[in-house]
């Protein structure tokens, strides 16, 4: 089953946009917090279901900490407050509205396959990547 003692992001694994974000959180995660695990896959199922939480059509990554769940732009802020330094600066905005916050979010989300394009199936994490997603 899923391990708990890590923060868990799920990203839509077909997203470039997505799978860059990944590779920027695990680039600047240097205490190796974060686990990663497409919403396609079965472990990214099993939490979404789990969480109650749409399993198809997906328009936020997810973020599982201390079992509570965050999604959309406050999953984007505690990122950044998790990964700590100056990135944890960009978790002052949480003190904009929510919806305001969720607005901008949706957004770009709606528009992420066209800007910045899609993969036909999830992105294969390279064997040092690989120890940092669910299976």
């Amino acid at each position: 089953m899923t391990n708990t003692a890590h923060t868990i992001l799920l990203f839509d694994g077909i997203c470039n946009l997505c799978n860059e974000t990944v590779k920027f959180v695990i680039r600047y995660d240097k205490n190796e917090q974060f686990k990663f695990a497409s919403l396609q896959s079965d472990e990214g199922q099993n939490l979404l279901k789990k969480h109650r939480l749409p399993t198809k059509d997906f328009n936020s990554f997810v973020m599982v900490k201390d079992n509570k769940v965050y999604t959309k732009s406050t999953a984007a802020l505690m990122v950044c407050k998790t990964l700590g330094g100056a990135w944890s600066l960009l978790y002052l905005f949480i003190i904009l509205p929510k919806p305001f916050r969720d607005a901008i979010y949706t957004y770009i989300a709606k528009h992420r396959y066209k800007w910045f394009g899609k993969k036909e199936e999830c992105m294969i994490p390279t064997p040092e990547m690989k120890k940092r997603f669910l299976s």
